[in-house]
């Protein structure tokens, strides 16, 4: 298949969360049905800063793992017909966070299709920020 780059405009085509919850700002490539890489870049004005927490702002984990999540789910979104779909999260495991996101940092996401069966897809995820793992996490979406 052949690779594709997508920016903000591009990924609110294939997908349909927005602001504020839209959680990845660039994929910088996509295999459809195989894998994806993109980022976030964390801006000091983000909204979830403001309440997490007070004097010690961090990307809350749940959120870390949403970014994981969208990230993934434009490598069944870019497949034929398959743009613009819902994908729901089932389940989730092996949910790992080993250091905080900060304003100014840019969370890197690289994500791979591990298997796929009747309409379930399970992937692998990891975050990285300045080449040193932040998050990672295993899940299926159906």
């Amino acid at each position: 298949m052949k690779k594709i780059s997508l920016d903000k405009k591009g990924i609110l085509e294939y997908q349909q969360n927005r602001k504020p919850y839209l959680m990845i700002d660039f994929a910088t490539e996509i295999i459809p049905g195989l894998s994806s890489k993109g980022y976030k870049k964390l801006e000091f004005d983000e909204w979830f800063f403001k309440v997490h927490w007070p004097g010690d702002p961090n990307m809350p984990g749940m959120l870390q793992v949403e970014a994981l999540v969208q990230m993934s789910s434009l490598i069944i979104f870019t497949l034929p017909k398959m743009s613009g779909k819902t994908l729901y999260l089932a389940d989730s495991n092996n949910i790992k966070f080993f250091k905080k996101i900060v304003p100014g940092d840019k969370l890197k996401i690289i994500s791979k299709l591990v298997s796929s069966s009747r309409g379930l897809y399970k992937f692998e995820a990891q975050g990285y920020v300045k080449k040193k793992i932040a998050c990672k996490a295993s899940f299926t979406l159906i």
